[in-house]
């Protein structure tokens, strides 16, 4: 069962404004809708980037790191197992040796030996390394134990986060994070790699020296994208000026090799490509194996060695992609057997399965949360035999994921071991007999505080596209027009076509013919097999592409929704 949807056009905007005279109708109303009143709100340049002002604990970790860099101190930074702290570890390291660092390691902690973030477990592996000062990358704030095990040992740390704090911060040396209390930095939704890129310009201000930054922009593109922060406009000059680099053939040998392995062509790189090809392959070493080669990948400067990472990751992405279509089976199945009645009417679900896998939950819960529209927990064991379970939550807009859990430990202390994350996706860790207690709790969380109206899902349009609109311009302007993706979404249109032929590729993908006023128009509804022919006439919701697999002037319609013909 998936939730019906309703295709729903956005509200009339005005277009008036500064508007390059190419650009077509449709690219600036799909602007406009989305808040921009012109090029330079649309596709903001690194010229418009917020200053640092106002981002707590910059100049103190700026002034750490300037004291460890003029002594030779030796510096670690350590990394999330995810893109946006895979992409933070390469920036930081590739950074601070630019501005003058000569001892510069990184360590990532194994998901199943050592547990999320900076541990006590993760901090006795170090020792080796004899680190003077610390730098996490994308967590951190919540790491109250691992920081104290490492200032026992007389290390410094700088805490670089961007995820939500919770009652009390650890005792760093110094913490920036734009959610900690009392900063007053106006965008609150860098990625962790986005937070570790400001550090460097405030490191560099600090030194006085010359240093190429804007060369790491190709990876704070893509930790941004791949961590489905909100593209307010200062992510989209980071990000915008991230793809121009990938496009221009100027990324680092890491993503030039992956955007390969993944038969992505860099000269017309989007953001849908960093978030489903190549953001996916980084994170697969994290979920499976071991992130530091996704690290290496990122950080070497040698094209063969990199192609060799790419393929590795490339490998390991399809055996992830395996497993997590065989967890995917299972939680179907699960949800199968529910009563009908029962699961339309639940405000959310928290599954588990003993012999699914930590590192593929996250992916279990967004396939049901995409599928019902509902806040969504999966569990699995944590693998090390120790009786804990991993869960990883999805939620939906108007239900804050963190604050969720947050509620929960507030209310059934000890509950739940540890937690974080955002409005959209979060984490915990709890021990497996207490789980029919968490489940009882959620629900409680979920009825006290869901507001029912957010269960019915729509899918926003940009309104119709006129006949003459439908060619290989207006695709290459809609394509290449903006930084599309969360919080700034692609263009998406409407319209009703008549079913000329179908097929279903894959057993799963449909291919259609669509007709139009005489016109027969390609179409490919990705995962559209319901096992049911479609009607016709239909009405769909769709993104206008170039058609790549044909070439030339060719287009295709994307089709994201479909419904049988009716009133808008």
């Amino acid at each position: 069962m998936s939730v019906p949807r309703r295709i729903v056009r956005r509200p009339p905007v005005d277009t008036a404004g500064e508007w390059p005279a190419h650009w077509p109708e449709p690219l600036r109303r799909a602007h406009a809708a989305r808040g921009s009143s012109g090029q330079d709100a649309a596709q903001p340049r690194l010229a418009s980037l917020l200053p640092p002002t106002g981002m707590l604990g910059l100049d103190a970790a700026a002034t750490l790191l300037r004291d460890a860099i003029a002594a030779d101190r030796r510096i670690v930074v350590t990394a999330d197992f995810d893109c946006d702290g895979a992409t933070a570890c390469a920036v930081a390291v590739r950074g601070l040796r630019m501005l003058g660092a000569r001892h510069v390691d990184f360590a990532v902690p194994d998901r199943q030996v050592h547990g999320y973030g900076l541990t006590p477990a993760l901090v006795a592996t170090l020792e080796p390394l004899q680190p003077d000062l610390l730098v996490t990358v994308d967590h951190g704030i919540a790491c109250h134990a691992g920081i104290a095990a490492a200032k026992a040992r007389g290390w410094q740390v700088i805490v670089t986060d961007h995820h939500l704090p919770g009652p009390t911060l650890p005792a760093a040396d110094a913490i920036v994070d734009p959610n900690q209390p009392g900063d007053d930095f106006p965008s609150k939704v860098l990625a962790g790699v986005g937070v570790l890129f400001y550090l460097l310009l405030t490191l560099r201000a600090s030194l006085g020296v010359k240093a190429d930054l804007a060369s790491l922009l190709d990876l704070v593109a893509v930790g941004t994208v791949a961590d489905m922060v909100p593209l307010d406009a200062n992510n989209r000059a980071l990000v915008g000026a991230g793809l121009r680099r990938l496009r221009a053939g100027q990324g680092c040998a890491g993503l030039n090799a992956l955007a390969a392995v993944a038969k992505r062509n860099l000269a017309t790189l989007t953001t849908a490509d960093i978030g489903f090809a190549i953001g996916p392959r980084i994170n697969a070493a994290g979920r499976l194996e071991d992130m530091r080669l996704g690290i290496e990948c990122l950080l070497t400067d040698d094209a063969a060695q990199a192609h060799g990472f790419a393929e590795a990751l490339h490998a390991i992405n399809a055996e992830r992609r395996g497993l997590q279509d065989e967890m995917l089976a299972a939680a179907d199945a699960a949800m199968a057997s529910v009563d009908t009645a029962a699961t339309d009417a639940a405000e959310g679900f928290c599954l588990f399965d003993p012999d699914w896998h930590p590192g593929v939950i996250g992916l279990v819960a967004s396939r049901i949360k995409e599928q019902r529209h509902r806040p969504v927990l999966a569990f699995a064991p944590s693998g090390n035999d120790d009786g804990m379970l991993r869960g990883s939550m999805r939620s939906i807009p108007g239900f804050h994921a963190r604050d969720a859990l947050a509620l929960i430990d507030a209310r059934h202390p000890g509950l739940i071991e540890r937690f974080g994350g955002h409005a959209m996706a979060a984490g915990l860790s709890l021990a497996e007999p207490v789980l029919p207690g968490f489940r009882d709790a959620f629900a409680d969380v979920l009825r006290g505080t869901l507001d029912p109206s957010v269960l019915h899902e729509h899918i926003d349009s940009d309104g119709e596209l006129p006949h003459g609109a439908l060619d290989i311009a207006h695709a290459l302007a809609l394509r290449d027009g903006g930084a599309w993706g969360q919080g700034y979404p692609e263009p998406q249109f409407d319209g009703e076509f008549e079913v000329l032929d179908w097929r279903v590729l894959g057993g799963k993908h449909l291919k259609l013919e669509l007709g139009l006023e005489g016109r027969r128009l390609n179409a490919i509804h990705f995962s559209g097999w319901t096992g049911d022919a479609p009607p016709s006439p239909v009405r769909i919701a769709y993104r206008l592409q170039p058609d790549d697999y044909r070439g030339g002037d060719a287009i295709q319609l994307v089709v994201v929704h479909l419904q049988a013909a009716g009133p808008a």
